[in-house]
């Protein structure tokens, strides 16, 4: 008898039911089989019942009323607002008029010899060329206008961060207050940022730099509290032993030891809010932005092209000096070569010699004009590829085929299936990869979106995330490794990846709708471009972090390349893989969004139309759920450990 029931004890059976995951998924089934058959006879369809909508037109209505009404006279306006607005005006021109001063020779000197002292001199070199590519584009006065803002923006950002990290730092309270404000900040798509601060505002540069603000203050109040919850216990207790004041101690060790996390901020805030300059240039930044925004409106890549290089060429830039300084352990491995003071001297030397001179702007002669064999190589591709293409077909075809037999399907299955049935399914992901409170969370961000009443457009922008994230999964996947098993390939990708991730988010719609046209396609092309160079990334670098012990002993046993990848690599770099899908998901729903300029439609299409009318309450509705459907995608996608009780 014993030899009969021993076997079955070794059937996938037992050991499914003893499985968390599918425990997990059995209790959730029985749930929904008491609950499925109430919900289909209270609210029958498909659709999200009527009944469960709450209606936030008329008070978000009243309140974009009222401000309108109250702007010039309220004193809230008048005594804080006004001055907010004249202090970042101030900032911005002072700043710019001090470049305008220095020209372009002591713009150019300055930013070689910070880039000399802070990495040596190879990225001052190229510093010094990015400059003058700005130059030779035609941009230096845009971007002048673009450097001008975003010098003032990022300090400002800077400054709001860190006081949020440190409160956060060093507050478990303030830390479980922020975190959820936090994550909003950075869900909510850039755009929704933009319509209350031009109602409170109105167009113009303060506009721009206080929604840059708000972009890009997260990852700095993010990094600033991370760096000051890790600083080392012992060398905090030491400092403490000696005597030392909290003042002390958080001036003398908490904040140096978060020094590389503190860089990393800056590092990360420039970026977000170099990423920021094209969107802000639709309520008046002005410089490049502007300069793209305009090439957006008339499908003019050589334009775009020619504005977006040198935004890219700044982010480079910027990214390498800030990521150079976090590098250093301490100020002596820095290079001493050039010192600050001789740094200033020398760029003081070449304005004042480039005003004797009268070199101050830029030679017109010494411009090159790309827009125009841009527009060319542009006009053969589409004459060549849009459509007529032997046997394959041209991309117009392509988008009408991804839209038939992708983006419909799947947005069809979506709204086929009952408003409840997805909300088990979202609770089933995220339950599988994570805890009760996962899914709790998960499930109420949905449930948001049809008490919001938008529940049909966030469907179909759902549909377009889910099939652009398939694609940029298999495309992201496959490149990834690649290049973790190929060094030759991770150079040669480097400076592409480099390139698309700093790339301004409308810079990616030109090319996209001139080859594609417009519509749902071209809107997920954007994205797939878009998210790719993260997927790359976070799969390479978590493939190349697998134990080299583990796969020495699989090559010992004689497993070949591929069985190491399939039964090695890939299964020990679970998390790492796991964290790709999450951020392809982020950077996707960021795009899409976008893309409802060039007729993706749904939520996004909703925001823009906000925007364009001054309609708050359509903005912001539309912007509330699509931080619900990104705050549900990200739970989906994102394991959560369970916390050991105490005492196991």
């Amino acid at each position: 008898m014993a030899a009969l029931t021993a076997p079955a004890s070794r059937t996938g059976t037992p050991r499914v039911l003893k499985s968390r995951t599918a425990g997990k998924l059995l209790l959730l089934a029985l749930f929904a089989a008491v609950l499925a058959p109430w919900a289909a006879g209270h609210w029958p369809g498909a659709a999200w019942p009527h009944d469960l909508t709450v209606s936030v037109t008329k008070p978000l209505t009243s309140a974009s009323d009222w401000v309108v009404d109250n702007r010039d006279s309220h004193p809230l306006f008048l005594y804080f607002f006004g001055y907010l607005s004249n202090a970042v005006v101030l900032a911005v021109r002072a700043v710019y008029l001090t470049l305008l001063a220095a020209g372009w020779p002591g713009v150019t000197v300055l930013g070689a010899l910070v880039a000399w002292r802070v990495a040596g001199p190879r990225l001052a070199a190229g510093t010094a060329v990015a400059f003058l590519a700005c130059g030779a584009l035609g941009m230096w006065v845009a971007t002048m206008q673009t450097l001008a803002l975003m010098v003032v923006a990022v300090l400002a950002s800077v400054a709001v961060g860190a006081l949020l990290g440190l409160a956060a730092g060093l507050s478990d309270r303030m830390d479980r207050a922020l975190r959820p404000v936090l994550d909003t900040m950075q869900v909510l798509p850039a755009f929704a940022y933009l319509l209350p601060v031009v109602l409170v505002f109105g167009i113009g540069v303060p506009a721009a730099v206080l929604a840059t603000v708000v972009y890009a203050a997260p990852p700095m109040a993010r990094l600033t509290a991370l760096g000051l919850r890790g600083a080392d216990p012992e060398v905090l207790e030491a400092v403490e032993s000696l005597g030392a004041t909290r003042r002390q101690r958080l001036l003398t060790a908490r904040i140096p030891l978060a020094r590389a996390e503190l860089l990393l901020g800056l590092n990360q805030t420039i970026m977000m809010a170099l990423s920021m300059a094209v969107i802000a240039s639709v309520i008046g930044a002005g410089g490049l932005g502007d300069r793209v925004y305009q090439a957006l409106a008339s499908v003019d890549v050589g334009q775009a092209l020619a504005a977006g290089i040198p935004i890219v060429l700044l982010a480079i830039v910027l990214d390498r000096v800030t990521a150079a300084a976090g590098a250093a352990d301490d100020s002596a491995a820095r290079p001493k070569t050039v010192g600050w003071a001789y740094a200033l001297a020398v760029t003081v030397a070449a304005a004042l010699a480039a005003r004797l001179l009268g070199r101050l702007d830029w030679p017109s002669g010494w411009t090159l004009d790309i827009a125009a064999p841009v527009d060319r190589a542009v006009d053969w591709m589409t004459n060549h590829l849009y459509s007529g293409v032997p046997v394959v077909g041209g991309t117009a075809d392509w988008a009408a085929h991804f839209t038939t037999w992708i983006l419909d399907p799947v947005r069809g299955g979506l709204e086929w299936l009952p408003w409840w049935s997805v909300l088990l399914i979202v609770a089933a992901l995220a339950w599988s990869i994570g805890t009760w409170r996962t899914a709790l969370t998960a499930v109420l961000a949905m449930a948001a979106i049809g008490v919001l009443g938008v529940w049909q457009p966030a469907l179909d922008t759902l549909s377009q995330v889910l099939a652009a994230v398939a694609v940029t999964l298999v495309l992201g996947f496959a490149t990834g490794i690649a290049a973790a098993r190929s060094d030759r390939v991770e150079r040669a990708l480097r400076p592409v990846l480099d390139v698309f991730q700093t790339m301004p988010q409308f810079v990616y719609l030109i090319p996209v709708v001139a080859l594609f046209g417009v519509g749902r396609a071209p809107a997920v092309a954007a994205a797939v471009v878009y998210a790719l160079p993260a997927v790359v990334r976070i799969t390479a670098q978590g493939l190349r972090q697998v134990d080299p012990a583990a796969l020495e002993s699989a090559r010992s046993l004689g497993a070949t390349g591929r069985q190491q990848l399939w039964q090695i690599q890939l299964p020990l770099a679970r998390r790492s893989l796991l964290l790709a899908v999450n951020q392809g998901v982020v950077l996707v729903l960021a795009v899409v969004i976008i893309g409802g300029l060039v007729g993706g439609g749904a939520l996004g299409y909703n925001v823009v139309f906000g925007l364009a009318q001054g309609d708050l309450a359509t903005g912001l509705v539309a912007g509330a759920a699509i931080v619900c459907l990104g705050l549900m995608l990200d739970r989906v996608t994102q394991p959560t450990e369970r916390r050991p009780r105490k005492g196991a």
